[in-house]
């Protein structure tokens, strides 16, 4: 059979309807790559796939009528070159159409490397860094809920102006945490502030004691912990221990914090903190909702900004395939730029060119238990921060994506 010579370009673009590929086997298989066991466990997960089956179940109750959708997972280590072999097997032997999660950026950027290579759809939710929507940017890869300029823009920008002038970073030893200390440099900065020292620690180190002497012997009004997960927790015990952050004297600000974090911390000792977030389970009846169906699936435990973002951004994948008719990574990709995001999740949220999911971000003090009502009664908001001045403006952006 002959097509017409425009159809064969057209389809090369995979935008010919009459050649486009259909999903074989009306199947998709999504993989969830994420930290089962270390630092990033209780943000991210087991409570991670969770939230990809809920995203699968309401698309068979919807779009995705009469489809198989398998969810496979599979632990990372926080380590790239696991990342990376599991990401291949995925795309080259099992048949997976796209990649939830990935808590890690260093292993979110090996996946970045991959998808580029080899097809398929990454969503990330999990990591941090903002080279994945930046210099490393993809045609195919998705930065879904938060990253390093969202995070430093809430309490960074919020204690400077608030007269704390002078900072000290507590930062962990790798791509997120270096990110996460620069774009919060910078705001610090930007807005009147000084930068009086850092020190760098390993991932997953329980003993922060020396870390925190450094700090509080820098005599810096904040100490800015650029880490995340049990890292956090862990830096915030250890703080509390030597006298910082109590109310008095020199503050802890947690650039990037998890309601696991908190949860695990408890109020007493997490109260006053201030952060960002893009999802919180208590904000407005359909977060609720969201939130009442993943607790009772997931141990009793509300759903974080991680588990969240997994959840919005693997049902939109789906939605995007479902009204392509096609798991083709160029054509479900530039799909999901054309359909609104509209989901449980998400508030004003739209995709750019570079691949960053703007939407509102919060900003977040933890309740004093006085203030907290009961269970997982945990944040009261500050503010809320447009969703386009929460993320790194498309002017300054390194990703050969965007068009100048």
């Amino acid at each position: 059979m002959r097509f017409p010579r425009h159809c064969v370009a057209l389809a090369a673009l995979s935008l010919c309807a009459g050649v486009q590929a259909e999903i074989p086997g009306n199947a998709f298989k999504i993989g969830v790559l994420t930290d089962m066991t270390g630092t990033y466990a209780s943000m991210g997960g087991a409570g991670s796939v969770v939230a990809a089956k809920m995203a699968v179940d309401d698309c068979l109750k919807a779009e995705c009528k009469g489809m198989k959708i398998d969810v496979v997972s599979a632990d990372h280590q926080n380590k790239a070159d696991v990342a990376a072999a599991k990401t291949r097997e995925w795309l080259d032997r099992d048949g997976v159409t796209a990649i939830a999660d990935i808590t890690n950026s260093a292993a979110a950027l090996a996946v970045q490397k991959l998808v580029q290579e080899k097809g398929g759809i990454a969503l990330y939710s999990g990591p941090a860094t903002t080279r994945l929507t930046n210099e490393d940017c993809a045609v195919n890869g998705f930065h879904w809920m938060f990253d390093t300029y969202s995070s430093a823009a809430g309490a960074a920008v919020a204690l400077t102006k608030g007269g704390d002038k002078s900072w000290f970073f507590l930062t962990v030893d790798y791509a997120f945490g270096h990110s996460l200390e620069k774009d919060a440099t910078d705001m610090v900065k930007a807005n009147g502030g000084t930068v009086v020292g850092s020190v760098r620690h390993p991932l997953n180190t329980t003993d922060f004691s020396s870390f925190i002497l450094q700090a509080q012997s820098s005599k810096a009004q904040v100490v800015g912990l650029a880490n995340g997960g049990q890292d956090t927790v862990n830096a915030i015990k250890s703080a509390r221990e030597f006298g910082i952050g109590g109310g008095k004297g020199q503050k802890v600000a947690s650039l990037l914090m998890f309601l696991s974090d908190v949860h695990a911390l408890g109020l007493p000792m997490a109260q006053g903190l201030m952060f960002t977030e893009g999802f919180y389970w208590d904000m407005d009846p359909k977060a609720r909702a969201f939130s009442q169906r993943f607790e009772k699936l997931h141990n009793n435990l509300k759903p974080t900004m991680v588990q969240a973002g997994v959840y919005s951004s693997v049902r939109h994948y789906l939605k995007a395939a479902m009204a392509a008719k096609s798991v083709d990574s160029k054509v479900v990709a530039q799909k999901m730029r054309e359909i609104p995001i509209d989901d449980p999740v998400m508030r004003n949220a739209s995709i750019r060119p570079d691949g960053r999911v703007i939407h509102d971000m919060y900003l977040f003090q933890v309740k004093t238990p006085a203030e907290s009502k009961g269970a997982w009664d945990y944040y009261k908001t500050v503010s809320t921060i447009p969703a386009s001045a929460a993320f790194k403006p498309l002017s300054d952006s390194a990703c050969p994506l965007v068009k100048k």
